[in-house]
C-alpha cells in the first residue's frame, strides 16, 4: 500500500492505494499508517492535482481512479452519494429511498460512517431529514466548510 498526504484548508488529509486506485482518502488527525505503507507522493500526483482544483473551486468532479471495498449495501450507498451533484444535499431517506431500501436512514448514516473515500465519494452532502447538519468523520466544521465551498450552505 502506498500512501501520502495533502494539506487542504479542512485539514490533513490522508491518501492510501495501490499503482491503479486511490482506495482511501481520510482525515490525517484519525488516520494511523501502517509501518508496512510506502510513502509515495509521485504516485498520487492526479490526487493531489484535482484536490487542489477542488479546493479552489475549479473542480465540481474527480475523475481518477478508486477502487471501492465493502458489503454491498455500503457500496450502494457510496455510489449514490456519487450521484449527489456538487452544490446540491441529499438526506439521509432520500439516499435510502434511492438504494431501494426505504426507511433505512439510520443504515445510510452507517454506510457513510464507513465511507473510505472522504470527499471524492460525497457524503457530506448528506443531511438530516430536517435540513440540518448531522456527524461527519470529519467533524461538523468540515463538513460545513465542504459545502459552504460547494455552494450548498445558503439555506442550511
Amino acid at each position: 500500500m502506498r500512501f501520502s498526504t495533502h494539506q487542504s484548508p479542512v485539514g490533513p488529509l490522508l491518501l492510501a492505494g495501490d499503482e491503479d486506485a486511490l482506495t482511501r482518502l481520510e482525515f490525517a488527525g484519525d488516520a494511523e499508517v501502517p509501518a508496512t505503507w510506502q510513502l509515495d507522493d509521485e504516485r498520487f500526483s492526479a490526487e493531489h492535482r484535482q484536490l487542489e482544483e477542488y479546493f479552489s473551486g475549479t473542480r465540481t468532479r474527480f475523475d481518477f481512479p478508486l477502487r471501492l471495498e465493502g458489503a454491498p449495501f455500503d457500496r450502494a450507498v457510496w455510489n449514490a452519494l456519487r450521484e449527489i451533484p456538487y452544490g446540491n444535499t441529499a438526506s439521509y431517506g432520500e439516499i435510502a429511498a434511492q438504494t431501494g431500501k426505504p426507511g433505512r436512514a439510520r443504515a445510510v448514516g452507517a454506510a457513510n460512517a464507513r465511507n473510505p473515500i472522504a470527499i471524492v465519494i460525497p457524503c457530506h452532502r448528506v443531511i438530516g431529514a430536517n435540513g440540518k447538519l448531522t456527524g461527519y468523520g470529519g467533524g461538523l466544521g468540515a463538513k460545513r466548510a465542504l459545502l459552504s465551498l460547494e455552494g450548498s450552505m445558503l439555506d442550511l
